[in-house]
């Protein structure tokens, strides 16, 4: 079965121990009494970042979390965006179809843009708000995997609106570095 829970905690265990040392990873995914097990997923989320936002400065807790996505669907949307860019030579071609703009994509001004009027985490399904954006960026890695995959390039990936911060949408800007078209 689908643990999403487990996922994440594998997951986040991992990129922490990567930035610093396991014990440091373990005390940030189950806290220091372990007693997180107990927690619902709304409060291990909220205490978890609480815990890696005491512990790292911010350009470490983005690559942290950058390197915390689950991978939910990632073989699906690398083939509509393989799809989407087929056929065309620009970024504005490229979100310009019917289909792209029903996947939140846009560009303007030469600068493409992935949109959500939902949030997509099923880890934040139980959460109103987020008082901080650290738990989301992890999709921005999952966007910027995705897009990197996708064009044979290196992209940057922002986030810029969050639902579960208070946003109506999330929102992300995706900056290519010399895409490969076709």
């Amino acid at each position: 079965m689908f643990d999403i829970r487990k996922i994440q905690e594998k997951v986040i265990y991992e990129s922490v121990k990567a930035e610093s040392s396991a014990d440091l990873a373990n005390e940030v995914v189950y806290g220091k009494e372990q007693a997180t097990n107990t927690e619902s997923n709304s409060e291990w989320v909220k205490s978890a970042m609480h815990r890696l936002e005491s512990r790292f400065e911010s350009d470490t807790l983005k690559k942290i979390r950058r390197n915390c996505q689950c991978g939910y669907g990632m073989d699906e949307k690398a083939t509509l965006v393989k799809e989407l860019k087929a056929s065309v030579s620009s970024i504005e071609e490229f979100a310009n179809s019917e289909k792209a703009k029903a996947a939140g994509l846009s560009c303007r001004d030469g600068e493409l843009f992935l949109q959500f009027h939902f949030c997509p985490c099923p880890m934040l399904a139980e959460v109103d708000k987020l008082e901080t954006n650290t738990w989301c960026q992890c999709t921005t890695g999952y966007s910027k995997v995705l897009f990197e995959q996708a064009f044979a390039c290196e992209a940057d990936v922002e986030l810029l609106k969050s639902i579960k911060m208070g946003d109506g949408e999330c929102l992300m800007r995706i900056t290519l570095h010399d895409p490969v078209w076709g």
